[in-house]
């Protein structure tokens, strides 16, 4: 199954008493290559998260970002005692200078600034790793899901391209041996016209035709575009990622159809040939979205 390397996914899971979200993108890109950004203190999480993409995934620029949701006690209140006690005495010389009647309450105290503060828990990485394991893992599945829908309307296209360049190369093939035979005519009637109603040599005739046939014999590339079409049929409906086998088919077929090009001496087969180098062109770009 053909599949694209551009897609999204996103999947969440409960790690320690706290969710962990997950989203994946990728992009075309020649290898597989993988960037995790994770909060801070899961950072030693980053080596296992990329090795779980490149299992799936074979080719593509991947990036992959994972959030901490808002956990249940995940915070807890830190008291700064020497600074608790500095504000009671100031607050207490205060009252004693204003004449105020009654103590220093423990409420104004702990209510002054930087008195009671909240701190994160610390983080055990251990517990939060099956939950960013699965979080990814389910964004990897919708990620997985959307680069196959796209690939199969990738390999349709193909299909049909493939189609059209078929026939083109069997037009080719037809038109061939004819551009011989108008040469050899061509040429009969040049040989009399120069020779003035002399009958040409027919041995020196059939040798230049010959020679003419033998530099516009485009048998072997046509054979060759052929089995580059099978080919490439065989990687649109095989189970491995291709991507890259179909590109280097792209480019020898490119090659082929250049030289049946530059071997053409008639205006038919040119004009095919310019007809193949646009399709095989249209399947060179959409190759590269291949995995």
């Amino acid at each position: 199954m053909t599949r694209s390397m551009t897609g999204f996914g996103s999947g969440r899971a409960g790690a320690a008493g706290e969710e962990i979200d997950a989203e994946v993108r990728s992009v075309n890109h020649k290898y597989c290559e993988v960037k995790v950004r994770l909060p801070r203190e899961l950072a030693a999480l980053e080596p296992e998260l990329a090795r779980l993409v490149k299992e799936r995934l074979a080719r593509g620029g991947v990036e992959v970002t994972l959030r901490r949701g808002a956990a249940r006690g995940s915070q807890s209140p830190r008291v700064d005692l020497g600074l608790a006690v500095e504000y009671a005495k100031a607050f207490e010389e205060v009252r004693s200078r204003l004449g105020l009647a009654g103590p220093v309450s423990l409420e104004s105290v702990l209510g002054a600034e930087g008195v009671v503060t909240l701190e994160e828990r610390a983080v055990d990485v251990e517990a939060m790793r099956p939950g960013a394991s699965e979080a990814l893992q389910k964004a990897l599945d919708a990620l997985s899901t959307m680069r196959e829908r796209e690939g199969a309307a990738l390999g349709r296209d193909l299909e049909g391209r493939l189609a059209v360049v078929e026939s083109l190369v069997t037009r080719v093939e037809a038109l061939s041996p004819r551009s011989v035979e108008v040469y050899r005519d061509r040429l009969a009637e040049r040989v009399e016209e120069l020779s003035r109603g002399l009958a040409p040599d027919p041995v020196r005739l059939a040798t230049e035709v010959a020679l003419f046939a033998d530099r516009v014999d485009v048998s072997e590339e046509v054979t060759r575009l052929r089995s580059h079409l099978s080919q490439m049929r065989g990687l649109l409906f095989g189970d491995e990622p291709a991507g890259r086998k179909m590109d280097f088919l792209v480019q020898e077929m490119h090659r082929e159809v250049n030289t049946i090009g530059s071997k053409s001496q008639s205006a038919d087969i040119a004009a095919s040939v310019v007809s193949l180098k646009a399709e095989v062109e249209r399947m060179r770009e959409q190759v590269q979205n291949v995995e």
